[in-house]
């Protein structure tokens, strides 16, 4: 499909997207630099990275379709180089909802196997995605990438948010983006009914910490930019509920019993980590579900 310049991006957004108005009208988009040539937005939904230079725009996520107009934008105020590719990080529609538009202004989209299956199957309304939504490009266990004079290490991690999950770290600059297998000083989101569970996204963050040092930029999916102390402070907390809700399965508690008892989680409750999407009651109940192997 031939790529349309942003100008004829911009308008078929502003046609086909009377949606957009509405609780998007106000959102703006954060740009935060980096390195010399890798940045990350800010807006509603996961966290964006993008990579700049003579090769073209390397985009990470997207959020939702009627943002895109904004973080083209966005983009075009850091290179006026073409877009080139657009990872998904996962299928979830605050990273992937503007597929479509990101793939008309010229976007090669590339994402894990399992992320082209859920975005190609039958939405929760009923609905298909169209084909301009999809991934081109999907790989099953890792990829790399070389633009804009690095090499940028594609992983899935197993499991972990979802069954679809990619970790992106760009070698020279020393940037990871986790996609939402982190959020950054809050209780994660773990779609057991995506493929997700707690000892995989356990070892999701295990695998990401592998990879970096105390001078890495971190791109959490959720929260603000972060490094490598607090990336071990999140893992730290989530063996910690972890053992704790294991230990109340393995002395007899009930489902009822664990989602109520605010005993497993008050250290953390006690530094806001409920506070966000996922508050301390459902990040409990979602461990007990996991850890029994219960994903209904």
């Amino acid at each position: 499909m031939k790529s349309l310049s942003f100008s004829s991006v911009f308008l078929f957004i502003i046609s086909s997207s009377i949606y957009a108005q509405g609780r998007f009208d106000d959102v703006e988009i954060k740009t935060t630099q980096l390195t010399d040539h890798t940045y990350m937005l800010e807006g509603a939904g996961g966290n964006i990275g993008v990579s700049v230079g003579d090769d073209g725009v390397f985009v990470i996520d997207d959020q939702f379709a009627p943002l895109s107009e904004k973080i083209l934008r966005a983009i075009k105020e850091l290179s006026d180089q073409p877009l080139k590719f657009l990872v998904n990080t996962h299928y979830h529609g605050d990273h992937s909802g503007g597929n479509e538009n990101m793939a008309k202004a010229g976007a090669t989209i590339i994402a894990h196997d399992n992320v082209k299956k859920r975005l190609e199957a039958k939405q929760r309304d009923g609905s298909y995605k169209p084909e301009e939504a999809l991934p081109v490009i999907t790989f099953n266990d890792k990829l790399n990438i070389s633009i804009n004079n690095e090499s940028v290490a594609i992983f899935h991690v197993n499991n972990a948010h979802t069954d679809g999950d990619a970790i992106l770290y760009f070698t020279e600059s020393n940037v990871l983006h986790t996609g939402d297998t982190y959020f950054n000083g809050r209780y994660p989101y773990i779609d057991l009914n995506s493929g997700g569970s707690v000892n995989g996204y356990i070892e999701a963050a295990k695998r990401g910490l592998m990879v970096i040092d105390e001078n890495t930029k971190i791109i959490p999916g959720h929260g603000k930019l972060s490094n490598q102390q607090e990336y071990k402070k999140f893992l730290k907390m989530l063996e910690e509920l972890r053992d704790n809700i294991q230990k109340a399965i393995d002395d007899g508690k009930t489902e009822d019993e664990v989602k109520s008892d605010e005993t497993l989680t008050k250290t953390y409750d006690d530094l806001g980590y409920g506070s966000g999407f996922i508050n301390s009651e459902r990040i409990r109940l979602t461990f007990y579900k996991s850890l029994k192997g219960n994903k209904s």
